[in-house]
């Protein structure tokens, strides 16, 4: 009886695997990295971050923006201009390229719609209610043209998680690829994630950085 029982177990756990290599062999054909399309939307996923962190700090030690424009907020506000025209266009490109890749068929189904839905909602009360807090200054690096904020808000949605504009943004286009059936589209969301989380290390500790020296000033008057 045990020797029956361990033949159907071990059955039962290679259909499983079959089946899991299956779905992923089904999944590997759907999704084509190579695809020039695909190739610009990680493109665009990772150079954001990164365009608008080297800006920032250039700015924080030279001013070269601020002379330029002739005022920290005015250079501020043409930078927060400049990052939201690069961010329609990582939007467009994830979207071109999940348009240019198939729908798999295990999400293409009202309940993975609505949930997709539901994530784009809830990614949206996140962006939108951090910008409110926040503000364009708090939003779009003013701390680094020298735009410093009174205190840390604490307040909604701030009080829920850390960086919630960041990964509001995140949910978004999980929502979006839910939405639209697409593997690629799922893909591309997690270089959207890893890009925040990247970004996130390196702008955390120089923001802090910034007020421990705005603080430590203040003691010295």
């Amino acid at each position: 009886m045990s020797a029956v029982l361990v033949t159907l177990a071990s059955s039962s756990a290679f259909t499983a695997i079959k089946m899991d290599m299956s779905v992923l062999a089904e999944l590997w054909r759907l999704i084509d990295l190579t695809e020039p399309r695909f190739c610009v939307a990680v493109i665009a996923i990772i150079f954001n971050p990164f365009f608008w962190n080297v800006v920032a700090r250039w700015e924080h030690r030279t001013r070269g923006l601020t002379r330029l424009f002739g005022g920290p907020y005015a250079a501020c506000y043409s930078l927060a201009v400049l990052i939201l025209l690069l961010n329609v266009y990582r939007s467009h490109s994830i979207t071109v390229a999940m348009k240019a890749h198939p729908r798999w068929e295990p999400l293409d189904n009202a309940h993975v719609y609505s949930a997709g839905a539901a994530l784009m909602a809830l990614g949206s009360v996140f962006v939108i209610s951090s910008f409110m807090a926040l503000g364009v200054t708090g939003t779009f690096l003013g701390d680094y043209f020298g735009i410093l904020m009174d205190q840390k808000v604490t307040g909604f949605p701030f009080n829920v998680m850390e960086n919630p504009m960041y990964w509001g943004s995140t949910a978004n286009y999980l929502g979006l690829a839910l939405m639209n059936a697409s593997p690629v589209g799922v893909i591309l969301t997690a270089v959207v994630g890893l890009s925040y989380k990247v970004a996130i290390a390196y702008e955390g500790p120089f923001t802090e950085e910034i007020y421990r020296q705005r603080s430590q000033r203040c003691k010295h008057k």
